[in-house]
């Protein structure tokens, strides 16, 4: 295999068929120099889960793009987040973080994650035919994070295309020449928005989330402005790309297993299963890479300290040696629980609680508010060109209007 292989028009389609290829291919695959790809879950876990698999995040960019692409502005933008470190520094920077993503914080924003998504709804009513994606599920997310860093929605949105095109960069396989490009673009553009916001929320700091990066200190050293600049555009870029998409990827899923959607209309109940199970069977997350930071052996294979290994989280979560009859959605599978969508580790997505909640109530609110809804074209849909994330660009839907 190579890295083209995950770049076809046919994958981005539908990339399972690959990911079955993947998993027959062996426990670690070769894919490039100092470079491999793993799509087995139990294989997955285990890296996840070790000490001796952390980030190296230039040596992945090395590996695609070559020894000069670490002075470009995007991947030095990428490299000085907490996203790519390693403990103990980013041990400290997670524990301050995580204060805003508790159970408590999570419990004020409920109220505000499901009166923004019946804001939204109202306005789908008024229509017969809508896009759930530019008018829903991806506003939703946006709101929220835009709340925890305290800046305007409006800009949020307006910034959705510089976001998109910085998560392109994070693909396995390399962006052309012209992408390159827009995701440089896109860190310039980030940076510039949020450069003047951090500076004026240290004279003026709150209790939204820049402020606290602002007083992150590290046995006397805090964050240079570069690195507190990087991780806000970070935390803006997490908080509503991947759950954008798994939104439209949930609802596509349902409505493409009527059963299961039915079952799930008669009983509200199974929302948390039914999200979860979503989320094993089309994750918005496909790809996470790590880099052995010394010699690790796994499944009789040896990883030489600096090997790149592309962790397939799509393909993980359709192995048919962890989850029976893995390519249909079931609810009540025995196995529920146990998917990769959030990742694993210390690495563990740090606002799980968050967007699994916003999926919760995004749903519920779509399947109160609209009984009949019913997406429009739904074997002829748009998928976004990436690798690392999956979803759709536009879902249009229509419902009866009273």
């Amino acid at each position: 295999m190579n890295f083209n292989d995950f770049s076809s028009p046919e994958f981005f389609e539908d990339p399972y068929p690959l990911y079955e290829k993947l998993r027959l291919a062996g426990a670690i695959v070769p894919i490039g120099p100092n470079a491999v790809v793993t799509g087995r879950l139990s294989v997955i876990e285990s890296l996840l889960r070790n000490r001796s698999m952390g980030k190296a995040y230039m040596q992945s960019v090395v590996a695609r793009y070559g020894s000069g692409a670490s002075l470009q502005p995007l991947f030095k933008t990428l490299s000085r987040t907490f996203l790519m470190m390693n403990p103990p520094a980013h041990t400290r920077l997670r524990a301050l973080l995580m204060k805003a993503f508790n159970a408590r914080q999570m419990d004020k924003l409920r109220k505000i994650v499901e009166t923004t998504a019946n804001a939204l709804a109202d306005g789908l009513s008024r229509k017969q035919e809508f896009d759930l994606v530019s008018e829903f599920a991806l506003p939703l997310p946006v709101e929220i994070i835009c709340r925890l860093l305290e800046i305007p929605p409006a800009e949020g949105c307006d910034l959705g295309a510089a976001a998109s095109c910085l998560v392109a960069a994070m693909d396995i396989s390399p962006l052309n020449d012209q992408m390159l490009v827009e995701a440089n673009d896109a860190a310039l553009s980030l940076e510039a928005y949020f450069g003047p916001v951090v500076a004026e929320r240290r004279l003026n700091p709150g209790d939204d989330l820049i402020s606290s990066l602002l007083v992150v200190e590290d046995e006397g050293v805090s964050l240079t402005e570069e690195e507190i600049i990087s991780n806000v555009i970070l935390l803006f870029v997490a908080g509503h790309e991947t759950t954008s998409n798994m939104i439209g990827n949930a609802l596509i899923a349902l409505h493409r297993h009527p059963l299961e959607l039915a079952k799930l209309r008669r009983d509200p109940t199974l929302m948390s299963k039914a999200v979860a199970e979503c989320m094993r069977y089309d994750s918005s997350v496909q790809m996470v890479a790590r880099t052995a930071l010394e010699e690790v052996i796994v499944s009789d294979v040896t990883l030489a300290p600096g090997t790149v290994v592309f962790m397939s989280i799509g393909a993980a979560c359709r192995d048919h040696e962890a989850f029976s009859d893995s390519d249909r959605i079931d609810f009540n599978r025995p196995e529920n629980g146990r998917f990769l969508a959030f990742g694993s580790g210390i690495h563990y997505c740090l606002g799980a609680r968050l967007a699994s909640m916003e999926i919760e109530i995004a749903l519920k609110t779509l399947l109160d508010r609209f009984p009949d809804l019913q997406l429009v074209e739904l074997e002829d849909l748009n998928w976004h060109t990436r690798n690392s994330l999956r979803g759709v660009q536009s879902l249009l839907a229509r419902h009866c209007m009273e």
